[in-house]
């Protein structure tokens, strides 16, 4: 039997769903691309317990997965609930692994351009769990929206389209994603660790001032914004495509690097160069989620520049946050022994159990 998804998954990734909203000669229709993972959590795919999900263990709990979705979801057209009938279910492989995509037609009593939504798939379970929804009606693409349990209802009408919107919603999408990609918030900490010393005598020396420290610092967050934007927008716009497993573990390879670099130096002048060589596969960790959106050319523009915006604005809210507290204790025993060197110590062996988990 052909098996369609093993475990372990690679950890990185969030826990997203993905809906198109699109019209035809028939009507409306729904698109519900629903994580493998994600369902074994809620309903348990794995009949046997071998680890192993086969497309007919699916089949086997299909009417289990179209009831636990279609629970969750609620769509109305002007005050009236629209009867959600599914029509098929499908199998189909995002960037991460696996996905079950439901197609669903809607069958709605009122007509207009309005729908309104309400979305709860997977909360009970992950509240970091989103749902990335692209209204595609008319030939064009809303959005993309991001339902979660604190916004997990959508009004959907001609007000809501156009570029600024989808702007918008990108840049709420990139910052979410960096704040709950924790591989990459310990990156940047870990590369943020030194910014308030230089080497010297073969140590790490707390510096006198703050401008060198800021100099360092905005060399190697440059080098990283850099790296990571080149990167994001060539695997967003397909033109390089690197396996999921390969870059994730490489991810947390880097944070070991890194970790080791802080404890032995070997770039201690040039920690921009660090930064920007791995940046560049920090970029590939961050396209996963536009790129499984599988946005038309002429809206990738504007969704990439908000996505790497929102990432932007994100690592620089961390940067603020940690910065000035570190340049305020440099000297400090507490600073150089258990924040510096226990810090990086413990990213090392955190990065150190992802990739063995990531390998496995």
């Amino acid at each position: 039997m052909l098996t369609i998804f093993s475990a372990p998954v690679v950890a990185h990734k969030l826990s997203d769903s993905y809906l198109f909203l699109q019209e035809n000669t028939d009507g409306l229709t729904l698109r519900w691309d629903i994580a493998l993972r994600d369902l074994e959590k809620a309903i348990g795919l794995d009949g046997n317990r071998d680890q192993k999900i086969t497309w007919s263990e699916v089949k086997q709990k299909q009417k289990e997965i179209v009831a636990y979705a279609l629970s969750r979801m609620q769509v109305k057209r002007g005050g009236s609930d629209c009867l959600l009938k599914p029509e098929s279910i499908q199998f189909e492989r995002h960037s991460d692994g696996g996905y079950v995509v439901l197609r669903n037609s809607l069958v709605c009593e009122v007509n207009g351009p309005a729908l309104y939504l309400n979305y709860r798939l997977l909360f009970e379970i992950d509240p970091t769990h989103r749902g990335v929804l692209l209204d595609q009606r008319k030939g064009k693409n809303r959005g993309p929206y991001v339902l979660s349990p604190d916004e997990n209802s959508l009004d959907l009408g001609d007000q809501s389209s156009g570029r600024p919107r989808m702007f918008y919603n990108s840049i709420r999408e990139g910052i979410w994603h960096i704040w709950v990609g924790y591989d990459h918030i310990l990156f940047i900490i870990t590369l943020l660790l030194p910014a308030v010393f230089y080497f010297s005598k073969r140590r790490w020396q707390a510096v006198n001032k703050l401008k060198p420290a800021l100099l360092d610092l905005f060399k190697v967050v440059t080098a990283f914004t850099l790296a990571h934007s080149i990167t994001l927008s060539l695997a967003v716009l397909e033109i390089i495509s690197l396996p999921v497993r390969f870059i994730e573990t490489a991810i947390a390879v880097s944070i070991i690097i890194v970790a080791l670099n802080n404890l032995k130096p070997i770039f201690t002048r040039a920690r921009w160069s660090l930064a920007f060589m791995f940046g560049l596969l920090h970029g590939f960790g961050f396209a996963n989620v536009l790129i499984d959106l599988s946005l038309p050319t002429q809206s990738l523009a504007t969704a990439l520049l908000g996505f790497n915006l929102g990432v932007e604005l994100g690592q620089l809210a961390i940067i603020i946050a940690l910065f000035p507290l570190a340049f305020l204790v440099r000297r400090t025993g507490f600073y150089q022994l258990v924040i510096f060197k226990g810090g990086s110590i413990v990213a090392a062996a955190v990065a150190v159990f992802w990739v063995v988990e990531r390998l496995a």
